[in-house]
């Protein structure tokens, strides 16, 4: 993935993070002829915008679209509250209906599960058994990458681990396949699928610049000493560049877990030189103003999602799948590389969205990480397509930070 002679990645660029909801703000009134203020106004739950842009996405009323997002905060109210309480869960996910199904693991913890009024199941093999099932699978990609075979993950609500196959038949991939079809109706195959990349190029006008290349800003932490550090995807940062923003440098690249062609993930921290700093308002490119971080608390599957990137620029979907494996090729000729460890989305990116953020109401997800090679979004918010992004709460465990939240 070198790209000329600056010997620098060649990277998609993505600019500050953009937001699906937010608290909005009111202010108080003065009612008839009366001297005394009014109570404020109550602040709008959700950004209206965000609102309106959901509500196209479902295909339903701005009512519905609320009240579907007050039911999904609800209900991951009490699935942690069972979490709490040491309930034996297997993780839970959104069904199409906006129900939160959780995996009970057995009949009594299911009993637990509906008396807080969730919906439960006690699945056929549960996500243990799944996360034992991909984790040889990975072993297996990481000894010679499958470029036949675009991800793998696991997919609580259909209680499979589930392959992507973009059709290619070189000998990792079907010997990745045969190792994967093994394990029986525990695996579901699924083809068709396109080839993946990172999404990283040299479009003018980033944001956030580095030898003559281009990347976005992305989260601000601090880490155990209180030192100032941005969160990125790790193939922003390969080489540890010092990074510009408006031609002034601003950090330094100091740790990604990101390499071509070997073991990846796609992580990766850069120092904050002091005098800067990172701000803690998410851009949403004028389509719902901006929007306070404060938090990443992870949300579940089928919970709506958007991200902001200097490409697509704000762009909704839903959260896909945790514990995603992905194979992506080099547009330069490089080797393919076997990334561990995201999440998948059917939230629209395009080559320039690298390293832009995802959220879900108030709490940061992620940073773009990549998605399909030929993918082109349609300009609005509710384009159709897919995508894959990096937990920041992993990210924020590994490297040991705390979000800067508002």
């Amino acid at each position: 993935m070198k790209h000329g002679k600056k010997n620098a990645r060649r990277y998609i660029v993505a600019a500050s993070i953009g937001a699906l909801l937010s608290a909005g703000v009111a202010t108080g009134a003065y009612a008839g002829t009366t001297e005394e203020p009014s109570a404020p106004a109550a602040a709008p739950a959700y950004q209206p915008e965000m609102v309106k842009a959901l509500a196209t996405t479902l295909g339903v009323s701005e009512k519905a679209a609320v009240a579907r997002l007050d039911r999904e905060a609800d209900q991951q109210g009490r699935f942690a509250e069972l979490r709490k309480d040491r309930v034996d869960t297997l993780g839970a996910f959104f069904a199409e209906d906006g129900s939160l199904v959780v995996n009970a693991a057995d009949a009594k913890a299911a009993e637990d599960v509906r008396a807080a009024g969730l919906k439960a199941r006690v699945p056929e093999r549960g996500e243990s058994e799944l996360d034992r099932i991909k984790a040889r699978l990975d072993a297996k990609a990481l000894k010679s990458a499958p470029a036949g075979v675009s991800a793998w993950s696991v997919d609580l609500a259909s209680d499979t681990v589930t392959v992507e196959v973009n059709g290619d038949s070189d000998a990792a991939t079907r010997s990745f396949l045969e190792a994967a079809r093994s394990n029986g109706d525990a695996v579901r195959v699924v083809k068709g699928q396109e080839k993946l990349e990172t999404q990283a190029v040299v479009p003018p006008g980033s944001r956030m610049t580095f030898n003559g290349y281009l990347c976005s800003v992305g989260y601000g932490a601090k880490d155990r000493n209180g030192k100032q550090v941005l969160v990125t995807a790790g193939h922003c940062i390969e080489d540890l560049p010092a990074l510009a923003y408006n031609g002034t440098r601003f950090a330094k690249g100091t740790h990604t877990r990101f390499a071509l062609g070997t073991r990846s993930v796609d992580m990766g921290i850069a120092t904050v030189d002091a005098g800067n700093s990172i701000g803690l308002d998410v851009t949403t490119y004028g389509r719902a103003g901006t929007v306070p971080v404060k938090g990443s608390k992870r949300a579940p599957s089928g919970a709506a999602l958007c991200k902001s990137g200097q490409t697509t620029q704000w762009t909704c979907g839903k959260v896909g799948s945790y514990n995603v494996s992905v194979t992506y090729t080099d547009q330069n000729g490089g080797p393919d590389t076997v990334v561990t460890g995201l999440a998948s989305s059917s939230v629209c990116t395009q080559g320039g969205d690298s390293g832009g953020a995802y959220i879900s109401g108030d709490q940061a997800q992620g940073m773009t990480s990549g998605g399909p090679t030929n993918q082109r979004c349609n300009g609005q918010v509710n384009s159709p397509g897919s995508s894959y992004f990096q937990p920041l709460d992993d990210a924020l465990a590994y490297y040991g930070l705390t979000l800067n939240t508002k």
